[in-house]
């Protein structure tokens, strides 16, 4: 991905060199206190428990590993560049529809960081907060992605940011209330099964954003593609599951199988339609 030298968003926080007090390992701890938040706030907490809560649970990392502080440099640099892209393909789409996009913030940390959602830590892999409407970042979360998960590259880490994007953009939009309502009546399956769609929908406006940027920047270069589908498809379920030594549980799938997943973000990229991924994964 051709990312050097371009625009950088003005949306980021770098809160890398900040402390927040308490012990290492509170990822799960960190997600508990946002869904008590947003309970206190009138909302349903589940949908933000399982956005959040299968990277912290099916990872398991504890820590951030050490990395240079020129690469993470390097890192923040190129992820100021994807959201700016991010920024441009969401601008225009709701402007073609004579509304305002706002923004979100894009918070980088390290270890630890503390959200409107609660505290979390590197363990719960990044994550957007409703609370607060910004994306939660540890850089070392793409040197994780590619040793544990074999998903590296540029364009593999710009889909990680495109899809937290496209959470922003579910919780401007209304999805993310209308899937509370929805699973606040269902049982356990049915509400996971809610939260899936959500997911792929995310993944679907993924794969949008790259299509757009490309037919617009022309910054994709050959092999970034086979990148982000690598990536879709290793943060599948099924395969976090038997990556973790667990049995494969249908009914506990919150974000969907790799399949799924990839699928979605080829449906997105395919047409580089906003119309298509509203549509193709609406909650009904």
């Amino acid at each position: 991905m051709r990312w050097k030298g371009r625009r950088t968003s003005d949306n980021v926080q770098d809160r890398r060199r900040s402390r927040v007090a308490g012990r290492g390992g509170v990822g799960i701890v960190g997600l508990l206190v946002g869904g008590a938040f947003i309970y206190m706030m009138g909302g349903n907490p589940l949908p933000f428990l399982l956005q959040n809560a299968g990277t912290t649970l099916q990872q398991g990392r504890t820590s951030s590993p050490v990395i240079s502080e020129a690469h993470d440099d390097q890192l923040k640099e190129f992820s100021s560049v994807v959201l700016a892209d991010t920024e441009d393909v969401w601008n225009k789409i709701f402007s073609s529809k004579g509304a305002r996009y706002i923004e979100p913030q894009m918070v980088l940390f390290r270890s630890r960081v503390q959200s409107a959602c609660g505290v979390a830590s590197s363990a719960s892999g990044p994550f957007y907060c409703p609370g607060d409407s910004k994306i939660y970042l540890d850089l070392s979360f793409f040197n994780e992605l590619d040793k544990s998960l074999g998903a590296g590259g540029d364009f593999a880490r710009a889909y990680v940011i495109a899809h937290e994007v496209g959470h922003h953009v579910q919780n401007i939009t209304g999805v993310n209330k209308h899937s509370r309502k929805l699973q606040a009546r269902m049982g356990t399956a049915d509400r996971n099964k809610v939260s899936v769609i959500v997911e792929l929908q995310a993944d679907c406006f993924a794969g949008m954003w790259a299509r757009q940027t490309q037919d617009a920047k022309a910054v994709i270069d050959s092999g970034d593609l086979e990148e982000a589908f690598n990536a879709a498809a290793a943060i599948g379920d099924d395969r976090l599951q038997r990556r973790s030594g667990r049995g494969v549980n249908v009914d506990s799938f919150t974000h969907g199988t790799s399949a799924q997943r990839l699928q979605a973000f080829k449906a997105g990229y395919s047409k580089g339609s906003y119309e298509l991924c509203a549509q193709a994964y609406a909650l009904r």
